[in-house]
């Protein structure tokens, strides 16, 4: 075992422990001790991939290819990643943004074991930007467009006819409503799905309360997306 074996697992567990880090703070499925694995185990297997030629190759005749075992991993890790993708019952799709770090810290580990250390740290760097600051200036910096949020609306009403006062409320809030799904449970009672696009500044609590005010608004149920 030489000292740049050592050097290169270190190095993968440390990116891979910043890139948990990063997940682990948000709450997400993707945590520290997960990362750390799937980098140093990348970094491993990428090792073992170039040493082998050198180590098992006849002089004169190599024809293995250094980097075919690293080449494995991307779409080995892949399953990883497709296990944190979860789709809501309000048909939104979330986790990719974790399966994508997940990938990543493949890639990292792919690097570091491939020698590319600077390379690796670099990217390291922007991955941890491109995740926690650059949306962050995106939507300071971008047009109004980037500074609103879906929200799920759903609510039963016992009057058809205060469908009306439903939406003329959103739009005092200054919201738009994308899509709108209305059904009658029973003679009485009709059912309002809706995705409206509102402020970022808008507290979820907010929306709640103006429509439960409405006259024969039985109930109401607001989601973030």
């Amino acid at each position: 075992m030489s000292l740049t074996f050592l050097v290169k697992l270190s190095v993968s567990l440390f990116v891979g422990l910043m890139i948990g880090l990063d997940r682990q703070l948000k709450n997400k499925p993707l945590g520290v001790k997960t990362s750390m694995v799937i980098s140093v185990a990348s970094c491993l297997i990428t090792i073992v991939s170039i040493q082998s030629v050198h180590k098992y190759s006849l002089p004169g005749h190599t024809n293995m290819d250094p980097m075919r075992l690293a080449a494995q991993i991307v779409s080995g890790v892949g399953f990883l990643g497709a296990g944190v993708i979860l789709r809501r019952n309000n048909d939104v799709i979330s986790g990719l943004t974790t399966a994508s770090m997940v990938w990543a810290a493949s890639a990292l580990g792919i690097a570091i074991g491939a020698g590319f250390y600077a390379e690796a740290l670099v990217a390291m760097v922007f991955v941890i930007l491109a995740i926690n600051v650059f949306p962050y200036l995106v939507k300071r910096l971008g047009p109004a467009a980037l500074k609103q949020q879906d929200l799920a609306v759903k609510m039963i009403v016992g009057d058809h006819t205060e469908l009306n006062a439903i939406f003329k409320e959103i739009k005092q809030l200054r919201m738009q409503v994308k899509r709108v799904k209305v059904k009658d449970l029973d003679a009485d009672r009709q059912q309002v799905e809706m995705i409206v696009l509102a402020p970022e500044k808008l507290y979820t609590t907010d929306l709640y309360s103006s429509l439960k005010r409405i006259q024969h608004v039985l109930s109401v149920e607001v989601e973030s997306r």
